[in-house]
């Protein structure tokens, strides 16, 4: 039997050099438009207890962040979606099978990297899964 996981992607806008209101605004705008991303289960706000190193908290909620949770054969989608945000630099940290890593975006480039590696993440774990269901 195959389990279907959800890739968690966090994003931090804390980088973008907006004052606490803005960035807050800046994310509070984004995330309607992320949940109706082909392949988005949910997204939301990031909780103070899961707060990124270095991030400020903000009412309960860690500042400029947000998550969003992607089925996994549809994680392109999402990337199109963070492109618009390519001319300013954000961090990104992608979660899928217990695995995770961070990196920073600031161009199209960047995102294209981090997608591969995503997707190389999430074959190696199908591959992993099929060897031992077989």
């Amino acid at each position: 039997m195959v389990t279907k996981s959800n890739v968690q992607v966090t994003v931090s806008l804390t980088e973008l050099g907006l004052d606490d209101a803005d960035l807050q605004a800046q994310v509070q705008n984004l995330l309607p438009q992320v949940r109706d991303v082909d392949g988005v289960e949910d997204a939301d706000l990031v909780a103070v207890t899961e707060v990124p190193e270095g991030a400020k908290a903000l009412g309960g909620f860690s500042l400029g962040t947000f998550k969003a949770l992607v089925n996994p054969a549809l994680i392109k989608p999402v990337f199109d979606f963070l492109g618009r945000l390519s001319n300013k630099t954000f961090a990104i940290e992608v979660e899928a099978y217990g695995e995770k890593f961070k990196a920073k975006a600031s161009s199209k480039e960047d995102l294209s990297f981090i997608l591969e590696k995503t997707e190389i993440l999430l074959n190696k774990a199908k591959n992993r899964q099929d060897s031992n269901n077989g």
